[in-house]
């Protein structure tokens, strides 16, 4: 969650200059009308950038990595991991957390893929 608000405070700080070019642009239209048009270029432009923010893997997926631990599948030592959220999969609450090392958490993640995980 705190990777998406950084993002999307990333976001706002880069729409003030295209808005303020705008408003710059447009300025014999008097202040109201200006703000109003670089409004309207704003959510034109800034809509696809929040929908990316809000509904990309890369702010909706949530692992845990350890190191030198044994992976509860095949029993290998070295890096494990654990999935823990991937939109409507969700194990933050998991009592008994499975780790597994690289080649068993892609062949996990991908059934978890092909299932059709969706969106909450």
């Amino acid at each position: 969650m705190i990777k998406k608000y950084i993002a999307y405070l990333i976001r706002w700080q880069l729409s003030t200059p295209i808005l303020a070019i705008c408003i710059i642009f447009f300025v014999n239209l008097g202040t109201t009308w200006s703000t109003i048009i670089a409004n309207l270029i704003g959510g034109l432009l800034f809509f696809w950038v929040d929908k990316f923010i809000f509904t990309s893997k890369t702010f909706n997926t949530i692992w845990d990595i350890k190191e030198n631990e044994k992976c509860n599948k095949c029993g290998k030592i070295g890096r494990v991991y654990r999935l823990i959220k991937y939109y409507s999969y969700d194990r933050i609450n998991d009592k008994n957390p499975i780790y597994l090392c690289e080649k068993c958490s892609k062949e996990k993640f991908e059934i978890i893929k092909n299932k059709g995980i969706k969106y909450d």
